[in-house]
């Protein structure tokens, strides 16, 4: 069994090493030197794919129905080899056209209509929110598998907790501080 203390120390220990790459890796393009140009780099920085769903839900789906989660990675495996040319066209086209969201993009296919663009934009969001919730949910399980420990059973407390006890509350509120400094500083449709 941990100690909460532990947990949340190795978590800001965590988070605080990311915040530096971050840091360092816009001091570096800033000054002309990107790390992200490196193909090595890009190709470790698509790990991103494996979210808690890689962690549970597969997981849990191979316990339950054996091969049937090979699916879910055998689609993007097969759409590695001809994902290089439909994102050079995409990549092409944003460039041109100065894009930097998929509402952007859609909308100027069809004419620059800002409705479009609205309805892009509200239908990302509505399919958005519930996967992050998913995420946020599962790294506070996490939490609390790893407080209670080897005593594997959620407590009957977690079921329902005061919003300011539940530890979902401060991991978004520390992802959106994550956002708000390295992801949202400027718009530039050259940027990965």
């Amino acid at each position: 069994m941990l100690q909460g203390w532990v947990i949340a120390s190795v978590s800001f220990a965590y988070l605080g090493v990311l915040f530096a790459i971050a840091y360092f890796g816009d001091k570096r393009a800033d000054a002309g030197r990107s790390l992200i140009d490196n193909p090595t780099i890009y190709a470790l920085s698509l790990a991103v794919y494996c979210t808690t769903w890689t962690f549970y839900g597969s997981v849990g789906r191979a316990a339950s129905t054996g091969i049937g989660f090979l699916p879910i990675y055998l689609g993007p495996t097969l759409m590695a080899g001809l994902w290089w040319f439909v994102m050079l066209k995409i990549i092409r086209i944003s460039k041109a056209n100065r894009i930097t969201s998929i509402a952007d993009f859609v909308s100027s296919r069809y004419g620059k209509s800002q409705l479009l663009g609205g309805l892009v934009t509200v239908i990302a969001v509505i399919g958005i929110v519930p996967y992050i919730s998913l995420q946020l949910k599962a790294v506070s399980n996490s939490f609390t598998i790893l407080l209670h420990y080897p005593e594997i059973v959620m407590p009957a407390k977690a079921a329902a907790q005061p919003l300011l006890q539940d530890s979902a509350l401060y991991i978004a509120m520390i992802l959106a501080a994550f956002t708000i400094l390295f992801g949202t500083r400027h718009l530039d449709a050259t940027e990965r």
